[in-house]
């Protein structure tokens, strides 16, 4: 597996690996009419606005790239993490990053990739010189909750309502100090 900045021509890859994503983690979790009309097709334009926004070190996309057979290559895009300043209007965007998306296809889950995937990402928040970071996550997703936990995440006790318009959902938001030396991830 290989982490690499995201370019523009990664947009349709990383737009199907959020729609396969969601529909492999958010079954029973969301209404599954939602997660059955999801295409990569629609998804596109936002992924492609995105990486164009791109303002490094600052803001962008990071991409995992499958291992295939051949060693002096890697294979299609599996996975994905966007960050930036924070949005939220309580926090300084000036020193609080954000992790806006985390994303793995379900090919890779279990695959090690997604602690490559956060430890890049924080490695790029410390570069971009924000002293703590955050995210926010589907309260009832267990799993990504337990994996953020384990790379030191907390909650902090805020969450909010995300209306999707088919359906509402209730958010939880995690913190992280990137300044400490607890908080140096790796890998897993």
């Amino acid at each position: 597996m290989r982490i690499r900045r995201a370019v523009p021509d990664d947009a349709f890859s990383i737009a199907t690996v959020y729609v396969r994503s969601w529909q492999g983690a958010y079954p029973g979790l969301i209404p599954q009419s939602y997660l059955d009309a999801l295409t990569a097709e629609e998804q596109v334009g936002v992924w492609e606005d995105t990486l164009a926004a791109s303002d490094w070190p600052h803001r962008g996309v990071i991409v995992l790239l499958g291992p295939t057979d051949d060693t002096d290559t890697y294979g299609p895009v599996t996975g994905f993490v966007s960050f930036s300043p924070t949005r939220d209007e309580d926090s300084d965007a000036a020193g609080v990053g954000e992790i806006a998306t985390f994303y793995l296809d379900p090919s890779a889950f279990g695959s090690g990739g997604a602690g490559l995937l956060m430890s890049a990402a924080l490695v790029a928040l410390r570069g971009a010189h924000f002293s703590s970071a955050m995210l926010w996550v589907l309260g009832t997703n267990a799993r990504a909750r337990r994996f953020y936990e384990r790379h030191g995440w907390r909650p902090d006790g805020t969450s909010k309502l995300h209306d999707w318009e088919a359906f509402v959902a209730t958010d939880v938001r995690y913190v992280l100090d990137l300044a400490s030396p607890s908080n140096t991830a790796t890998s897993t």
